[in-house]
């Protein structure tokens, strides 16, 4: 069975992982939040972004990066962190069944001691070298749907249909 986890190292923006919580409501994604986090979980930007999608996430809490470490082995060898600071783009991965994708703080992405033990698994999203980085949930959603995309879409229902009759005809 495929999975992906997204991992938010200490989110700060309500907004973004709100949006975030909805992706991976949409998705069937894991969402994996390592504290602290720049506010409260029952804040209602947060609630407001995720809109009525809470109840269909699975959600994760850890007190710090080691803590996320421990209870997830398997993770190792199917991270990817997501930088500014990589050399290679996240489009160049293969991504395995079970994939893990992190992201840091929106002030100041992942701290560049766990880039630098995980080089090998540091990818970028290509953009503009005049523009310091893309929004997280932005970021956070190129990355899934990359993912679903090298696995055909896997679980998502792939077509929509008009509800009016003089639409469709």
């Amino acid at each position: 069975m495929k999975k992906i986890n997204i991992v938010l190292h200490e989110p700060e923006i309500p907004q973004n992982t709100g949006n975030i919580a909805r992706t991976c409501a949409a998705t069937g994604a894991s969402l994996h939040i390592i504290r602290p986090m720049g506010f409260e979980i029952d804040d209602k930007k947060l609630k407001r972004a995720g809109l009525d999608y809470w109840d269909k996430l699975d959600i994760h809490y850890y007190d710090d990066y080691e803590d996320f470490l421990r209870k997830h082995p398997q993770a190792i060898g199917s991270l990817y962190y997501f930088t500014t600071k990589a050399p290679r783009a996240y489009t160049e991965i293969s991504y395995p069944n079970e994939t893990f994708i992190m992201f840091g703080k929106e002030t100041k992405g992942i701290p560049e001691e766990i880039l630098c033990h995980n080089h090998d698994f540091c990818v970028r999203i290509p953009m503009r070298d005049t523009i310091r980085s893309l929004n997280l949930s932005n970021s956070v959603a190129i990355a899934v749907f990359e993912i679903l995309r090298q696995w055909d879409f896997c679980g998502l229902k792939e077509e929509g249909h008009l509800t009016h009759e003089e639409w469709s005809s």
